[in-house]
């Protein structure tokens, strides 16, 4: 760009020069004899030359801006055209598939500027230095001024274009609007570029991809209608400790989570709640969240049909296996169907600690159908609200049976010894005889993990004589299940381990009959090997009328309306079926049971003479014990004006179970078997088994008594009373009680 205007510029020079030339042999030949004048003549031949010198200078500038403003037309023109002229010297005919120059050098250019992420940063940076470069040339060319002071102006010119104002002659104003246009432009890009990279970043914090630094936290990977109820039961377990942090990864989007937990309005008491976007089978994602520092990590259930839900759950279980850094705590898995569980433990191994909602919910309804009452005090006991399960080691207990232990806390009660000989084995319910060694940790019920610690043994005890009377003989009964699970096989065979022989179960549902026995034998029950129960087989639709009416209502002693597998997918259109069929239920058995014969009554209420509180949740439904699975907590006020004698909230009792094994993976095995057909089961005992009318007893020598029967006595509830008192306080105080009270007892079913 410099050559061409400065050969320009040495043929005009040299056409100035002849014609100096010839002015000088003109004053030569003038007669000029003094010294004066030859002084004179001296000081203005270097004033011209030095005035030459200068002038040349800027020419150049002159020729080399309007060269350089030129030439990027000029290349942009013929650019194309370089490439065929090189072709054509190297005689090639064939270039039909050359990419435009053009076109390469803005690919090129779009590559540097994606890859590069400081690219366009850099380049501004350039066109900035460029235009002060340039500018000052050009302002070089046309003032008088030195190049620095061009320099100088040029800048000034590009940071305040207003800075232009005082310029002076036509060529230093049209310079110096160029130059400040040029700057105008520029910190237009600048703003610009500072511009999207805020927005870049706040929509990047809004639509949370930044990273987690924390420790310690818990980690929920998914979404489901179980999470409201899950963060509540975590916010209650931090609260003693001023709250937690809990971090949510889901593929929803940052603002939508937030918003939705806002909506469940209830006290977080201190607990932070974290949500990022992302994918829990990426590991970049995961990484985010810092798993590898949490302290436990759920995995809830995806809302697709068990298969589905479970096989998701294999992957990100896949996934957490892969993480580099390996993972600190343990991990809970909601999965969906029994049938899947092996395999996620295959995987995971002793790190995976397993909740399956299905067949939780399903043994929970079987003993609420059998112990009405019992769901309330699973509420209590799996929430973290009132008494839940602690295990914690007590050097000072060691060398004590465990019935002394039974009465060595005076807030909490013993149910268990995790025994360190047996590899941490849980002994639910053991022998009194049971010596605590070295190393034996106590499983106990209490409010919290730091309300209770042993004290003093009780000074006065009384074990006293009571009325001994062995449980009632189980009767045949009668049941009826509305609607098909998936694990009906597994209820199946809980009810043949707990009914007495000659009890029927009738199934009634819209799946055909001549399909049904595929599919109870596909999961593995075996029908003729059923000893105690019948199956009776009916087909129909348990929202219509004439179909409910085709059925003997008012002679089952239980009626269980389950929510249907067909609409498992949608927990809605689930609960306003299953609250459809409670509603139909009740107005056929109030239209049937006036023309009943009331002598007739239930082989199970005559059996004993259970409590008043007892005989009112049994003849509810004026015979029949209605249990409706109900899965979103909202239908809770809906089945609650229909008067229905017991209900289970699916997602509520699940949330509680993962948050209580998220705390401490350890209360899975305890929770595996009180939820069995085998082993200690939670039950509800009548006051007669313990004592007599208006006997005066602490609480203390009851749960004494209770030791007769092998049974551990953790709460009662009063006649009068709205809910059971699970764990109560100051258990050395007598007090009168009365055969119409209950008690809540862990009990053996051997």
């Amino acid at each position: 760009m410099i050559v061409v205007p400065y050969t320009f510029y040495l043929l005009i020079r040299i056409q100035k020069l002849q014609e100096e030339n010839n002015d000088l042999h003109t004053l030569c030949s003038d007669r000029l004899d003094d010294s004066k004048s030859s002084k004179i003549l001296l000081h203005e031949d270097r004033a011209l030359v030095s005035d030459w010198s200068n002038t040349e200078r800027r020419t150049v500038a002159l020729y080399t801006v309007v060269v350089t403003l030129l030439m990027p037309f000029v290349l942009y023109r013929y650019l194309d055209y370089l490439p065929k002229l090189k072709n054509l010297s190297k005689r090639m005919k064939n270039n039909q598939g050359v990419v435009p120059l053009k076109k390469r050098i803005a690919y090129m250019v779009d590559v540097c500027f994606s890859v590069y992420p400081y690219a366009k940063l850099l380049a501004l940076l350039f066109a900035t230095v460029f235009l002060i470069a340039f500018g000052g040339l050009a302002l070089y060319a046309v003032s008088d001024g030195s190049f620095a002071e061009a320099l100088w102006l040029a800048w000034t010119f590009v940071a305040d274009s207003g800075n232009h104002a005082d310029r002076v002659g036509m060529g230093p104003r049209i310079v110096s609007v160029s130059i400040s246009s040029g700057g105008m432009l520029i910190f237009a890009m600048m703003l610009g570029l500072v511009s999207d990279a805020i927005s870049e970043k706040v929509d990047s914090l809004r639509k949370g991809k930044s990273e987690v630094i924390e420790r310690n936290h818990i980690l929920i990977l998914g979404w489901s209608d179980k999470l409201g109820s899950l963060l509540k039961q975590l916010a209650i377990a931090n609260k003693s400790i001023g709250g937690g942090v809990v971090v949510v990864l889901a593929e929803r989007e940052k603002e939508e989570m937030e918003l939705d937990i806002a909506k469940l309005e209830f006290d977080l008491m201190g607990t932070s709640i974290i949500c990022r976007s992302g994918s829990p089978l990426i590991l970049a994602d995961l990484k985010k969240v810092s798993v590898s520092k949490a302290r436990a990590i759920i995995v809830l259930a995806s809302d697709e049909n068990a298969d589905q839900s479970d096989a998701h759950a294999l992957r990100v279980v896949l996934s957490l296996m892969g993480v580099k850094e390996g993972l600190r705590g343990h991990v809970v898995v909601e999965m969906s169907d029994l049938d899947n569980e092996p395999l996620v433990k295959l995987v995971g191994g002793d790190l995976i600690e397993t909740v399956v909602a299905h067949d939780v919910i399903g043994r929970l309804m079987i003993q609420c159908a059998l112990q009405p009452g019992l769901a309330q005090i699973w509420e209590d006991i799996l929430g973290f609200e009132n008494a839940e399960f602690y295990i914690k080691r007590w050097p000072q207990l060691d060398g004590l049976r465990f019935e002394d232990v039974l009465i060595s806390f005076p807030d909490a009660i013993p149910c268990g010894v995790k025994v360190a000989a047996d590899d941490g084995k849980i002994i639910l319910n053991p022998d009194d005889n049971y010596i605590l060694k070295e190393g034996d940790e106590v499983l106990v019920i209490a409010e919290d993990d730091d309300t209770y610690s042993p004290g003093p043994l009780p000074e006065v005890v009384r074990r006293g004589l009571f009325p001994k009377k062995a449980d009632p003989r189980k009767y045949p009964e009668r049941i009826l299940f509305c609607g098909w699970r998936r694990d009906i096989d597994d209820m199946i065979i809980v009810l043949e381990a707990f009914l007495a022989p000659g009890s029927e179960l009738w199934i009634f549902s819209e799946v055909p009959e001549k399909d049904r026995e595929k599919k109870l034998i596909d999961g593995g029950l075996d029908i003729s090997g059923l000893q105690n129960i019948r199956l009776v087989h009916h087909e129909g639709n348990a929202v219509i009328r004439r179909h409910l009416e085709s059925l003997p209502l008012e002679t089952f002693d239980s009626i269980l309306i389950l929510a249907d597998e067909s609409l498992e997918d949608s927990i809605v259109h689930s609960d306003s079926r299953s609250l459809a069929t409670l509603l139909l239920i009740r107005d056929i058995q109030s239209k049937r049971l006036p023309n009943k014969d009331t002598s007739s009554t239930s082989l199970r209420l005559s059996g004993s003479s259970h409590s008043s509180w007892i005989s009112e949740m049994q003849q509810a439904s004026d015979k029949s014990i209605i249990i409706s699975e109900i899965l979103d907590s909202r239908t809770r006020n809906l089945v609650s004006v229909s008067r229905i004698s017991d209900y289970v909230l699916s997602n509520e009792l699940v949330s509680m179970a993962l948050a209580m094994v998220a705390e401490d993976k350890q209360i899975n095995r305890v929770l595996e078997e009180l939820f069995a057909e085998e082993g200690n089961e939670m039950c509800i005992k009548p006051a007669e088994f313990y004592l007599f009318d208006q006997e005066h007893l602490s609480f203390h020598d009851i749960m004494i008594r209770g030791r007769q029967r092998q049974e551990i006595i953790i709460g009662y509830r009063l006649p009068n009373g709205e809910c059971a008192i699970i764990n109560p306080s100051e258990k050395s105080q007598l007090r009168k009680w009365s055969l119409d009270d209950v008690f809540v007892v862990i009990s053996s079913t051997k």
